[in-house]
């Protein structure tokens, strides 16, 4: 075979080669993320720089938030930019605001001037707010356009999924809106005007996502508008954006409870986690003082009645799973719109209720398995009472402390864990040991 035979069969084998690959980010992306995480970075971009935008963005969307932001500014300028045009707005913005300040001003850059300003005024509005998930990249057109004007520009729209059609006036005001059905449907040239439907809800840039998601929910719709005090338009949020923020919300709201930063990931680095973790680990040390203060007043009786100290830990456990329970609870509701603060009252007297009779349950329980190891009446009956005790309190903390926390304009998963288990803590720390002393005689 002669030396131009084997180099066309190998321009041969190298084509087939990269035609199987395309194929396969194209048809598996999910796949071909796992694999390319363990190639170097540098070698993963080269790679993506030869693809379309259309295999470039389905398989961006199942790299780790750790791969793709340290691979974003690898990325060769036109991919980078034909990428970050092609995400949602709201999801373009987010993950350049978890670059470095350089990588950020650099694909900025990258991106064209206007579309550039968009995604600044974006991050500058407060977190989990309408403001940083709206998407301005909306199709506006004046009342006078015709179906044929807006199908044509729906036409030059590529990798974005379009619902709405905004009219506006000559001030950005806007007018009324039209479902792309009804465009279909319509004849060639007749006006929007005719078309266009009221906005059945409208929302503010610094309303909560939480309005966001009431609105969308009561109104049964897959596009909000979000307009500003003028009643300008600014741009519209999207019910699939909005629904992958809210899933990522709750999961750093998992963090919150316990005094983790909303912005750690499972590989960060450590220093970063440390500098956001030891601030509350401190305080959570404070608090653990506070609670073993409360054991420090009592110790004559423990010293005198050693199976007190044994027994400890069972009603402060209790205590602190009622409290879980109803914390968990509680700031659900909070978080769906099912209450609010002024429901406070009803939401505790229905834990205390259920304190109340989980906690005779639990006592009896209790009392009977430490009658059978200890075999003293007095140690079952303290610890019965205790634990009824303890437990109705704990369900009254767990309902108040998030309730408390919304009416202060503080986030009700902040750490609320942390104020929860102390105050479970030295509730059934001082229910236990104070009716022991109270009932010593028994002991």
């Amino acid at each position: 075979m002669t030396s131009a035979s084997l180099s066309g069969a190998s321009n041969g084998d190298s084509i087939a080669i990269n035609r199987l690959s395309q194929q396969f980010l194209l048809e598996y992306p999910k796949e071909a993320a796992n694999v390319l995480e363990a190639y170097p970075l540098e070698e993963i971009a080269l790679l993506l720089a030869e693809q379309s935008t259309a295999t470039l963005i389905r398989i961006w969307s199942f790299f780790p938030p750790h791969i793709a932001d340290q691979l974003l500014p690898l990325l060769e300028n036109r991919a980078q930019k034909n990428l970050l045009l092609a995400m949602d707005t709201p999801d373009c913005a987010q993950t350049l605001n978890r670059l470095s300040k350089e990588d950020k001003t650099q694909c900025l850059d990258n991106l064209p001037e206007d579309y550039a300003n968009d995604l600044q005024r974006l991050l500058e509005y407060p977190e989990r707010t309408a403001g940083q998930m709206l998407d301005p990249r909306v199709i506006r057109l004046l009342p006078d356009n015709t179906a044929d004007d807006a199908l044509r520009l729906l036409r030059k729209q590529k990798h974005k999924p379009i619902r709405k059609v905004f009219i506006v006036d000559a001030d950005q005001q806007l007018q009324g809106i039209v479902d792309i059905t009804a465009l279909a449907l319509s004849e060639g040239d007749e006006k929007l005007q005719q078309l266009a439907l009221p906005p059945r809800a409208l929302i503010s840039p610094f309303d909560s996502l939480d309005e966001v998601a009431d609105k969308l929910t009561q109104f049964k719709l897959d596009t909000l508008p979000v307009v500003d005090i003028n009643g300008k338009l600014l741009g519209a949020i999207q019910h699939p954006s909005l629904l992958r923020t809210l899933q990522d919300n709750s999961l750093t709201d998992i963090q919150a409870m316990v005094g983790v930063s909303r912005e750690e990931r499972a590989l960060s680095k450590a220093w970063f986690a440390i500098k956001k973790r030891l601030p509350w680990m401190e305080i959570n040390l404070v608090t653990a003082f506070a609670a073993a203060s409360v054991v420090a007043l009592f110790e004559d009786t423990i010293a005198k009645f050693t199976a007190l100290a044994v027994l400890l830990p069972v009603v402060a456990g209790q205590s602190g799973n009622a409290g879980a329970q109803a914390q968990a609870v509680t700031i659900r509701g909070l978080a769906l719109k099912e209450i609010t603060v002024r429901n406070w009252l009803r939401v505790l007297f229905k834990e205390i209720n259920i304190g109340m009779v989980n906690g005779v349950a639990i006592a009896l329980t209790t009392a009977i398995g430490v009658y059978i190891w200890s075999t003293s009446f007095g140690l079952s009956l303290v610890i019965a009472i205790a634990m009824v005790i303890s437990m109705v309190m704990a369900g009254m903390a767990g309902a108040v402390v998030p309730i408390v926390l919304t009416k202060l304009g503080q986030d009700p998963a902040q750490s609320s864990s942390i104020i929860l288990t102390t105050i479970t803590d030295i509730a059934g720390f001082m229910s236990f040991l104070g009716i022991a002393t109270l009932l010593s005689a028994l002991l």
